[in-house]
């Protein structure tokens, strides 16, 4: 891992967070200046319930998110891409007590510390509300999840899970998955092999095509009825 000034526009990270681009240039620069920018190469840990607490943007490659579950397994939660970031709840003062960040490629992070963020919000209240907004979205994201590990069939979970990529792409029949098939494998409470089976399964009836991580939806009525 790196660090420094000069590994991106200084404009980049915050341009690319939607909880900041209403706010003008010259609030943009201030918020900017308060981050600071690191490089992690695939495999390396971003953060983990031993780091500051902080809200960490990515700004460039992918990084995903995942807790240790009670019985030692790593659970896949999300994939954060380019725009997206992790650890709101941390910038209010919730602890992290089980939350890991992991560079799926060389990635380039930008890091908001909790103490910074505080003199943010003498200048910006309203960023406050818009996280607490965000926070809530993402409490839905994992309830969400929930549903789909209570769910008796892996094709049932590998459908809902289809259909939900389609409807973030504006209903969009291809779609890619944000992840690999060990991490959406994880993220669906089964295993790769049999992910895979299930796949085939969707293929052999025509209700998909796909080619490694791009999928196309052929029958979004035999997706739901499943």
């Amino acid at each position: 891992m790196t660090e420094g000034d000069d590994i991106m526009p200084h404009d980049l990270c915050v341009q690319l967070v939607p909880l900041f681009q209403d706010l003008s240039g010259e609030d943009q620069l201030n918020i900017q200046r308060s981050t600071r920018f690191r490089t992690f190469h695939k495999g390396d840990i971003v953060f983990s319930p031993h780091s500051d607490p902080q809200l960490s943007i990515v700004a460039r490659g992918s990084m995903k998110v995942y807790r240790i579950a009670s019985n030692g397994r790593e659970q896949l939660l999300r994939v954060i891409e380019p725009g997206g970031y992790e650890g709101e709840s941390q910038l209010f003062g919730a602890s992290n007590q089980n939350l890991y960040g992991q560079a799926l490629t060389d990635t380039m992070v930008c890091v908001l510390l909790r103490r910074d963020f505080m003199r943010l919000l003498d200048a910006h209240p309203q960023l406050s509300v818009r996280l607490l907004s965000t926070i809530a979205g993402k409490m839905a994201k994992v309830e969400e999840q929930t549903q789909f590990l209570t769910m008796g069939r892996v094709e049932e979970r590998l459908a809902s899970y289809l259909l939900d990529l389609s409807k973030s792409a504006g209903g969009s029949q291809r779609v890619r998955i944000p992840m690999t098939m060990k991490e959406l494998a994880s993220f669906l409470g089964t295993t790769p092999e049999t992910l895979s089976r299930k796949f085939r399964y969707l293929e052999d009836r025509r209700i998909i095509a796909r080619k490694r991580r791009d999928v196309v939806i052929l029958s979004s009525q035999q997706l739901e009825e499943m």
